[in-house]
């Protein structure tokens, strides 16, 4: 371990995902095939988006800044990930650590933010269609995006004010394949309660309040179309299925992580490689499979380039 004055830790030690070198060369390859062929795909939502002038609603803004914010996410653990299967020791500075957990988290809870702000957009599109364009026009749309930004930067600056505070001078080995907030603060040679009750209420307390918001939402959505035509009631349907299979897939891994003390859990290392690297890409493109404007704009996108 590498010390400044034999006391304040530089480097961390990441254990890795499993010490099996055949489970972890299967996990390398599933990976790297998934992340190849998903990864492409949200940047293509993102430019069919940008591309296309009927899709100007501000749901579409809305889809193209979470396929954003997930394919900026999967940058963030998949990449060093993969390198480090290859790894004998896989070593992350202090720095680099610190700055990993600061995107984790300030894009984490931005899409957290997002997938508010689009409910919000659903609820007012559904329950209120008549003053829809009044409530939801481009400048409350791009306040809405500006807002969850500057969240997700104070929520990430928090976690990462309260980690630097910490001294770190005895063990430097993380269990883990990345750097998150639980693991690091066990690092630290001092008292670490208060420090892990303000972290459990800054996501997990929020994580929570997000989701029960969110399903809540939901709900009145769900009961408020059944008065509606079987057209306009499937079509509502539909989208809030779409929207709550993403708010089970992003809440659920948040929740088992940080609404809990720091202790560890045998199941903690796949919640965490769903929770960073599969499911992120995934969002958008469950959105786009369910959304018949975006694939037939989508298709039209890749007939004009002769790729399709």
């Amino acid at each position: 371990m590498k010390t400044e004055n034999n006391t304040v830790v530089t480097e961390f030690v990441l254990l890795g995902l499993t010490q099996s070198q055949e489970t972890e060369l299967l996990v390398f390859v599933l990976v790297l095939i998934f992340y190849l062929v998903i990864l492409p795909g949200n940047f293509l939502i993102i430019f069919t988006i940008r591309s296309d002038p009927a899709l100007n609603a501000p749901l579409y803004l809305f889809l193209g800044n979470l396929a954003f914010l997930d394919a900026s996410y999967s940058f963030i653990v998949a990449p060093r990930m993969l390198v480090d299967f290859f790894a004998e020791k896989k070593i992350i500075s202090y720095r680099c650590c610190i700055t990993q957990l600061f995107f984790l988290h300030f894009l984490g809870a931005g899409e957290m933010f997002l997938l508010v702000v689009m409910a919000f957009d659903r609820y007012t599109a559904i329950c209120r269609p008549l003053h829809y364009s009044i409530i939801m026009n481009p400048r409350v749309c791009y306040a809405l995006l500006l807002a969850l930004w500057l969240g997700g930067f104070a929520h990430s600056i928090v976690q990462v004010a309260l980690i630097m505070h910490l001294p770190f001078c005895g063990p430097n080995q993380l269990d883990n394949f990345f750097c998150d907030v639980p693991q690091v603060v066990k690092l630290a040679c001092t008292d670490t309660f208060v420090v892990e009750l303000l972290m459990v209420s800054n996501s997990g307390l929020l994580t929570v309040l997000c989701f029960l918001g969110l399903l809540s939402s939901y709900a009145v959505i769900l009961c408020r179309v059944q008065g509606q035509s079987s057209e306009g009631k499937k079509k509502a349907i539909s989208t809030c299925t779409t929207h709550i299979i993403i708010v089970f897939l992003m809440f659920g891994p948040a929740i088992f992580i940080y609404t809990r003390p720091f202790q560890t859990f045998p199941a903690d290392k796949v919640v965490a490689l769903f929770h960073t690297v599969i499911f992120p890409l995934m969002n958008p493109v469950i959105y786009t499979l369910r959304n018949w404007e975006v694939k037939a704009s989508m298709r039209k996108l890749l007939i004009q380039y002769n790729i399709c």
